[in-house]
């Protein structure tokens, strides 16, 4: 019978999604499950499961990803609602100062972009942006960049936002093992962002503009109005605390015998800090936090968390169709085909570095070839997955792979980036000004994180 080359599949799979979404403007999620669909069919296996096994691994994905991201999507909405996340903005200002703002933005944003989508995090923060404005008369420019660079890296490398969420599901990456590396890379990377936004905003010197349409700006809430520190912080800090608790006693206990304290406290830390149940416990706190401090009835509560979820029912029908497209990939025998053009006299060291340089730059390519970040992480990180035969073969912990990857989405953002029309229409920037600040800030940061990444997968392996 007549078979394709797996990378004829490869690229075929590729210009299916990139095409369907930049030409057809069709919704990612049918991008994806189309070219899961024509990736099955191209790739070796019975006629007669081609397209049941489309619809299996996309159940398989679901089930690993979709109760953590529709329980994401209500902590961000009850943390918007009850001034929690507001209250995290204003704790960061108290603690740095007012000369210190833009950090505090930066901060804001590196925080809440864990639990929060970014163009949330920027629609709460621009306005704080404007009011600091107002009082220092400068570094407008500064203080949203500043946002931007805390914004943009937490969300593409820390769970449980969806495209670190997929891309640990797709690579195999324990989700405690995926914040902590996550968390590691981004910070260097937020920080150079921060040193960039200082420097164009001296050589943009932009002046903060009225908002197109707008009357006045609205008046933030009075203290007494938030929910307090400790308990704002709580739904972020709670779930790494236990799913990182958790990462660490199990690797602990590996070695301890059967019935020994330690391999009890592991099979407690097990349950406790299932990401599953870690993100319940902490929509519950969210939930009750909104409910008591605005005093709404459990009819209106239901209601938020309703309107909430439904938008959370896209992500997971997109993140679930990349786990399915990964799937069929691997299903096309990509791996073996792959591994084959790097194998010589390299040796495995070096098809490790190169695999990790190489997922950057496909993230990369199909961030600027179709503007989401999600999408570019999600096909990325399939296609790696599809590659690596054996993650003993890198020589470091595929989370590197995955923070490479990451890192990679940010680069090459322009006009059909959604993220570029929030910062330029929410902050009242030409697009001729984005271009300048915009697509050079998250080039900055996402450079800074794939050489992060590799440092780290160099001189800390933890394989």
């Amino acid at each position: 019978m007549f078979s394709l080359h797996p990378l004829i599949i490869l690229v075929i799979g590729m210009l299916t999604v990139i095409l369907m979404i930049t030409v057809l403007k069709m919704n990612a999620f049918i991008a994806l499950i189309t070219s899961a669909v024509v990736v099955s069919l191209l790739a070796p296996g019975d006629l007669d499961t081609k397209i049941s096994r489309v619809a299996t691994e996309f159940g398989g994905t679901a089930a690993g990803i979709g109760i953590v991201i529709a329980l994401a999507v209500v902590i961000g909405r009850c943390m918007m609602d009850s001034g929690a996340a507001d209250r995290i903005v204003r704790g960061f200002l108290l603690l740095l100062g007012e000369k210190r703002s833009s950090t505090a933005l930066m901060a804001s944003g590196f925080v809440l972009s864990v639990p929060v989508f970014f163009d949330t995090v920027f629609y709460l923060l621009v306005p704080l942006a404007r009011s600091m404005y107002r009082r220092t008369k400068k570094q407008y420019l500064k203080y949203v960049m500043a946002i931007t660079a805390g914004g943009v890296i937490t969300h593409c490398l820390v769970p449980p936002t969806p495209g670190p969420l997929i891309m640990a599901d797709n690579l195999g990456i324990d989700i405690g093992v995926m914040i902590m590396v996550g968390a590691m890379v981004a910070l260097p990377a937020a920080i150079v962002g921060m040193i960039f936004s200082g420097y164009a905003d001296r050589r943009m010197n932009i002046q903060m503009r009225p908002l197109g349409g707008e009357v006045s700006e609205p008046e933030p809430l009075e203290d007494h109005q938030l929910p307090g520190l400790l308990i704002s912080l709580l739904p972020i800090i709670l779930p790494v605390i236990l799913v990182s608790t958790n990462t660490i006693v199990r690797t602990i206990a590996k070695s301890a015998a059967d019935g020994s304290p330690l391999s009890r406290a592991a099979a407690i830390t097990a349950v406790l800090g299932n990401v599953n149940l870690a993100m319940l416990i902490s929509a519950a706190i969210a939930m009750w936090m909104l409910k008591s401090k605005r005093t709404l009835t459990n009819s209106q509560l239901a209601k938020i968390v309703e309107v909430s979820l439904m938008s959370g029912g896209m992500i997971i029908l997109i993140t679930a169709a990349g786990g399915a497209f990964g799937a069929m990939l691997k299903a096309a025998q990509i791996g073996p085909a792959i591994e084959n053009l790097f194998t010589g006299n390299s040796g495995q060291p070096a098809n490790g570095i190169m695999l990790l340089v190489l997922g950057a730059f496909i993230s990369a390519l199909i961030k600027i070839a179709q503007g989401s970040c999600t999408v570019a992480m999600i096909t990325a990180s399939a296609m790696m997955a599809a590659m690596i035969t054996s993650t003993n073969t890198l020589g470091y912990n595929t989370a590197y792979l995955a923070t490479a990857i990451g890192s990679g989405s940010l680069i090459g953002s322009w006009m059909n980036d959604s993220g570029f029309w929030i910062f330029v229409k929410m902050s009242g920037l030409t697009e001729a000004e984005g271009l300048k600040s915009w697509t050079p800030l998250l080039a900055i940061i996402g450079f800074t994180g794939i050489v992060v990444s590799l440092l780290l997968a160099l001189v800390l392996p933890m394989a």
